[in-house]
C-alpha cells in the first residue's frame, strides 16, 4: 500500500475536503444570480479579513501577476521605486519594475535578516520616491518584515504608496490595511487561504486608486484597475471570465476563516510555527531566519552536517512528507516546509515523525526527540 504523502511545501498548501467539493461543483454561468451573490459575499468578506474600506480585486492569475498589477496601476515610466527585499521574491519586484522603465533602488538584507527600519527611513529621504514595496513573508528565507512599524514610519512620507506582498502571509499573519497604513496588499489563493492555485487577490485603498486615476491611460489592459473596478462593484457585469469554481472554493475558505475567527487563526499559525521550529532545532537543524523575524507560515530549515539535500527530500517523500528545496545560495543546504492554511496538528506531528525517520537513514538517531518537543509545545501553549 502506498504511503499517503502530506503536502508540506510553502504552496500550494493542502486543500480541505469542503473546499475541494466547491471546486467539484457543476460549473454555471457567471451571470447566474446565485453566482453573482456568492461573488459579492466573497468581495465583502475579503475586505473584513484585512480591515480595508477600499477596493478589492479577485482575478484569475498568480501572485506574480498581482505584483505586476500593483506596480502597473500606481507607477509610470521614470517614477522612483524603493524595493525592500528580504529574499528571492522581494527581488522579483526589481525586474518587473525595470521592464516598465521604473527607476528602482533596492535595500536588501542578508538572507535570514530584515532591513532595519532606520535604513529605510534614511533612504527615503534621499529622493522623491513614488512607492515602496515590502514582502511581508519571503518564501525563500522565511523572514517576516515588520509591517506595522514600517507603516508607522511611512506616515512621515504621506505621498509614498506602501505596497505589501502578502502572498505567503495573508490569512496566516496579521495584516490590517488601515491599522498598518498599507495602500496596496496582494496575495494568492494557494497559500494561507488553502485554495488551489489560480486566483490573485489585491486590495487597494483610496490613495492607491487616486494614484491610478492620475496616471491616465496605461499600457496594461488585463491588469488595469479601471477595467476590473465595475465588475468588482457589480459582478453581473463582464470584462473577463471569472474562475467560477475557484471563487466558490475561496468562498468556502472564507467561511472556514470566519468560523475559526481571524485572530484565532493568527494564533494557530503562531502556535504551529513556533512548535515546529523548536522541534526542528531539537533534531539538530538550524532555522535560517533570525528568531525575532521568523514567519509563522513556513520554516526554512538548514541541514546538519552529513545530510544530502536531494537524498533527504527523496527519502522524506517516501516516508510521507513532501517539502520544497532551498533557493539561491541555500539551494542544496536547506529545505522549506510550509505550515499554513488548512494544516492541523496531525500534519505537524506526522511531518516531524517522518523527518525523524529520514534522519535515521543518515545514521542520525533523533527518534522521538522532535515528537516530544512538538507535542509538549502544542499541549502547553494550547492550554495557556
Amino acid at each position: 500500500m502506498k504511503t499517503k504523502k502530506l503536502l508540506m511545501i510553502p504552496g500550494p498548501t493542502p486543500v480541505s475536503r469542503s473546499i475541494q467539493d466547491e471546486m467539484g461543483r457543476e460549473t454555471i454561468a457567471f451571470s447566474d444570480e446565485n453566482f453573482i451573490n456568492d461573488f459579492n459575499y466573497c468581495l465583502t468578506e475579503l475586505n473584513k479579513i484585512v480591515k480595508s474600506d477600499g477596493e478589492v480585486f479577485v482575478i484569475s492569475g498568480s501572485g506574480t501577476l498581482a505584483m505586476e498589477m500593483s506596480l502597473s496601476n500606481v507607477l509610470k515610466k521614470g517614477d522612483n521605486l524603493l524595493v525592500v527585499s528580504h529574499g528571492f521574491f522581494g527581488d522579483r519586484f526589481i525586474e518587473i519594475a525595470k521592464n516598465k522603465g521604473i527607476n528602482v533602488d533596492v535595500l536588501s538584507s542578508e538572507w535570514g535578516k530584515t532591513v532595519p527600519i532606520e535604513n529605510i527611513r534614511e533612504t527615503l529621504k534621499k529622493k522623491d520616491y513614488k512607492a515602496i514595496t515590502v514582502t511581508h513573508v519571503d518564501t525563500s528565507t522565511g523572514v517576516k518584515a515588520e509591517l506595522k512599524e514600517i507603516g508607522n514610519m511611512l506616515k512621515e512620507f504621506p505621498e509614498i504608496i506602501y505596497i505589501v506582498d502578502g502572498v505567503c502571509a495573508t490569512a496566516g499573519e496579521a495584516e490590517y490595511m488601515n491599522d498598518m497604513n498599507i495602500d496596496i496588499l496582494f496575495t494568492a489563493s494557494q497559500k494561507a487561504f488553502g485554495v488551489a492555485p489560480g486566483l490573485l487577490i489585491l486590495w487597494a485603498n483610496e490613495k492607491a486608486m487616486l494614484a491610478r486615476e492620475k496616471l491616465g491611460s496605461i499600457s496594461e489592459y488585463f491588469l488595469d484597475f479601471k477595467n476590473w473596478l465595475p465588475i468588482m462593484h457589480d459582478p453581473s457585469k463582464y470584462f473577463a471570465t471569472p474562475s467560477v469554481n475557484l471563487i466558490w472554493a475561496l468562498n468556502e475558505s472564507i467561511r472556514l476563516i470566519n468560523e475559526e475567527g481571524i485572530e484565532n487563526r493568527f494564533y494557530r499559525h503562531e502556535l504551529f510555527g513556533k512548535a515546529i521550529q523548536k522541534a526542528l532545532e531539537g533534531l539538530g537543524f538550524d532555522i535560517l531566519a533570525e528568531e525575532k523575524h521568523r514567519a509563522n507560515t513556513l520554516s526554512n530549515v538548514i541541514y546538519p552536517d552529513g545530510v544530502n539535500d536531494e537524498l533527504f527530500r527523496k527519502i522524506l517523500a517516501k516516508e510521507g512528507v513532501q517539502v520544497a528545496a532551498g533557493l539561491g545560495a541555500y539551494k542544496g543546504k536547506m529545505f522549506r516546509i510550509g505550515h499554513m492554511g488548512n494544516i492541523d496538528k496531525h500534519y505537524l506531528i506526522s511531518s516531524i515523525a517522518s523527518i525523524e525517520r529520514t534522519l535515521y537513514e543518515f545514521n542520525i538517531d533523533r527518534l522521538s526527540i522532535g515528537l516530544n518537543i512538538i507535542q509538549r509545545e502544542l499541549i502547553n501553549k494550547s492550554k495557556g
